[in-house]
């Protein structure tokens, strides 16, 4: 995904970035990006077509489905455990979204 436009937009996205694993949330991120939590939802909405939290989630996606990808299959990680790692506390809800961005459930991915 191409940088974004606005400098402010780029520092938000770079502390989630640095930020992923922890339990942050818009305040954070707007404090981060030096902007009101609104003006940083409206900023995000015209440049990335989401909001923080959104994109924040996104990212979170993308880290489980590298770590499900990445897993050694001779160990006991479960897809579950992965997904708490990332932020993902309710088992069936990160399931749905997982296969609506992948085509395929996360147990299937971790055990390819």
């Amino acid at each position: 995904m191409p940088l974004p436009r606005s400098g402010r937009v780029r520092r938000a996205v770079a502390f989630i970035e640095a930020h992923l694993a922890e339990d942050i949330g818009l305040v954070e991120i707007a404090q981060a990006a030096r902007m009101s939590p609104l003006g940083l939802q409206a900023a995000f909405r015209r440049e990335r077509d989401t909001t923080p939290l959104g994109y924040l989630r996104a990212a979170r996606l993308a880290a489980a489905h590298r770590d499900l990808v990445a897993a050694d299959p001779t160990t006991r990680a479960t897809a579950e455990a992965l997904a708490a790692a990332w932020g993902f506390t309710h088992r069936g809800r990160f399931v749905a979204v997982y296969r609506g961005r992948y085509g395929q459930s996360p147990g299937t991915t971790l055990r390819a």
